[in-house]
């Protein structure tokens, strides 16, 4: 497949700032019109060297694959032989946690005795996720376990210490939790004096004091801790989430514990493995890890297994939602089948989504699996409203001159803030903390721009908060109502963000005439396939496309099907959100006629160029397949 040349290509003004600065193997090309954030977002072209017509013969796909490739990191043989055909045998040997065969050698001896063993998670997807794989694997092999998942309002995130007086009250002899204990040193501490052993496994930012420039890490006092963010674990690929680390404890306690006849019959069983596996995948794209290394692998496999044979629990949800034999990919885990698991943590008890996944019973399943659908309708309105009321703050000018904005939603509902956090930053491109009125002080939660560190700035003020925890990209807090303005004071008064950290970034993959844009080239794209965090779906551009006409599409209008022209033929383009803000920017550009034109579904009277960002994939319709070019951002030229 031919790769358009790139070396002539020089996009011009397009009114308003235009940057050309080169950034470590990519170039900013251009400026993008003003848009619902009132950011422009620069387009970067990704200009990684090769020889790639080598590269492809070297491993064996298209040239135009082997550029994607190189544009994600692949350098070697080894590098492309993983990502294209990695499989379970390339994955990391869980023995190579710290602490790993101590945290087995405990849990398997509680086992062995009958002990009674609780297992504490946490209520969003990862920590559901991890629960139900280390239930549904300890369970398998007869051990005493039961679990409790943190309510999120009443408890917050995690262990806390009523949670550790009942257990002891329980009769519970080991606690092993999952997606959570690395913060927990006073629970850790509690644990220990009413004579339960904890193992903690968990993924989160190990907590420090800075002194003398030297962070000095607080570790919990518990039996065992399995967490690769530990400075000292040798583990390989600290990127996983809680569920990756709860399937690798459960191969390894199958694997060098729990190794006699009487467990024998359960590892042989590979479609267990491959269910608990199915929920380390699901978890992964939750909790949004990066798809690298092994979380490709896992990812890929899950996704396969959940095609075919999915696993009980995610069988029910795949069935109430629609997708009964739809191949099942990152971005239906991500958007559809996620937001369900997570939503009824949100506005009642992450217990009911456990429980899909560790119930037997096929019609209390699908019940359940039902129930999760509606509350997902019902949180999906709760967030349209807060996220009104956030972006009328931010119009009325309440946070002008911030680039860290704590946004004070004081009735929005806790559970949501991470999402209002998140929508909040995509339309700002700001670090975003939505803080809302809880029965206690304040609640809150954040969501992070690439250039922030959210974790490292609010250990910068921990004295501000009662409770915080979280990592790079996102966090969760607690504080006193009376240190609302001192947190958005000294978080901004302590942001080193420029103002290139925060224009938005869309990264090109090459430009490429879109006649270039065809089947062959959406077959060769299934190659790269799952997409997601760390292993983005393929963007290509396109300058001095001539519009043509547009026709709108969707429930509201807010789509649009446009006709272009490209080196003599026509195309169609898709928009399934940016319909009127096309128009508007015909109107500003070309003025009210062409606008006019635009919407009405007829020809412009006037010559309309733009550039766009596309992606291209395979859209099926009626039993129809064809190609799709999907608008990502576009720019008008003069």
């Amino acid at each position: 497949m031919c790769i358009y040349s790139m070396a002539a290509w020089e996009f011009q003004a397009c009114g308003g700032r235009r940057l050309r600065k080169r950034t470590r193997g990519t170039t900013s090309l251009l400026c993008s019109q003003e848009w619902e954030s009132d950011q422009m977002p620069a387009w970067f072209l990704n200009r990684k060297s090769g020889n790639f017509t080598e590269l492809g013969r070297e491993w064996n796909v298209p040239t135009a694959v082997a550029r994607l490739m190189r544009n994600r990191g692949i350098e070697s043989s080894e590098d492309a032989e993983e990502y294209l055909h990695g499989s379970l045998a390339h994955m990391h040997d869980p023995a190579l946690f710290k602490d790993m065969d101590l945290a087995a050698s405990i849990i398997a001896k509680a086992v062995r005795e009958g002990a009674h063993i609780r297992v504490i998670g946490d209520y969003d997807i990862d920590g559901v996720c991890s629960t139900a794989i280390l239930v549904r694997g300890l369970r398998a092999v007869g051990a005493n376990v039961d679990y409790v998942i943190p309510h999120r309002i009443r408890d917050g995130y995690g262990m806390n210490p009523d949670m550790i007086t009942k257990a002891s009250e329980d009769g519970v002899e080991y606690i092993l939790t999952c997606d959570n204990g690395i913060s927990a040193s006073n629970e850790a501490r509690l644990a220990k004096e009413l004579g339960m052993k904890l193992v903690i496994t968990d993924h989160h930012e190990v907590p420090y004091e800075e002194k003398d420039g030297v962070r000095q890490y607080i570790l919990p006092e518990a039996a065992a801790i399995v967490d690769p963010k530990q400075e000292d674990c040798g583990y390989p690929f600290s990127g996983i989430c809680g569920g990756m680390i709860a399937y690798k404890f459960i191969k390894y306690i199958y694997s060098n514990e729990l190794t006699g006849s009487a467990y024998a019959s359960v590892y042989a069983d590979k479609d267990f493995e491959g269910e608990l596996l199915q929920l380390a995948a699901f978890a992964t794209v939750g909790d949004i890890m990066e798809l690298k290394d092994e979380n490709r692998i896992a990812v890929k496999e899950g996704l396969r297994l959940m095609s075919r044979k999915p696993a009980r629990g995610i069988s029910e949800l795949i069935t109430a939602l629609g997708l009964s034999g739809t191949e099942i990919s990152a971005f239906h885990i991500g958007f559809v089948l996620g937001p369900c698991i997570n939503a009824t943590g949100r506005i009642d008890s992450a217990d009911r989504a456990l429980s899909l996944l560790v119930e037997d019973d096929i019609n209390s399943a699908m019940r359940i699996a039902g129930e999760l659908k509606e509350m997902n309708e019902s949180r999906k309105n709760m967030t349209e409203e807060a996220v009104k009321l956030a972006k009328a703050q931010i119009e009325e000018g309440l946070h002008d001159g911030m680039n860290v904005l704590v946004i004070f939603l004081p009735d929005c509902h806790e559970s949501i803030a991470g999402i209002v956090a998140g929508r909040m930053r995509e339309l700002s491109n700001k670090p975003v903390f939505i803080v809302t009125r809880a029965e206690q002080g304040l609640k809150g939660s954040g969501r992070s721009v690439e250039a922030y560190h959210m974790y490292d700035a609010m250990t910068e003020i921990k004295d501000v908060f009662t409770k915080y925890g979280g990592h790079a990209q996102a966090a969760g807090f607690s504080l006193e109502e009376d240190r609302l303005e001192e947190m958005r004071k000294r978080l901004n008064e302590n942001c080193r963000l420029t103002e290139t950290d925060l224009q938005g970034k869309l990264l090109i993959d090459m430009e490429l005439p879109l006649s270039y844009a065809n089947g062959a080239l959406a077959d060769a794209l299934e190659i790269m396939e799952p997409f997601g965090n760390g292993n983005p779906k393929p963007v290509f551009a396109r300058r001095g496309l001539v519009f043509k006409k547009m026709r709108m599409i969707g429930k509201n209008g807010t789509g649009a099907k446009i006709s272009v022209i490209d080196e003599g033929k026509t195309y169609e383009l898709v928009t399934f959100k940016r319909a009127a803000d096309f128009v508007e920017s015909i109107r500003a550009k070309y003025g009210e006629g062409a606008a006019e034109a635009a919407e009405s579904g007829r020809e412009a009277g006037t010559q309309i160029t733009f550039s766009a960002a596309y992606g291209v994939q395979w859209n099926e319709f009626r039993g129809e397949r064809s190609v799709q070019l999907l608008m990502q951002d576009y720019i008008m030229q003069a």
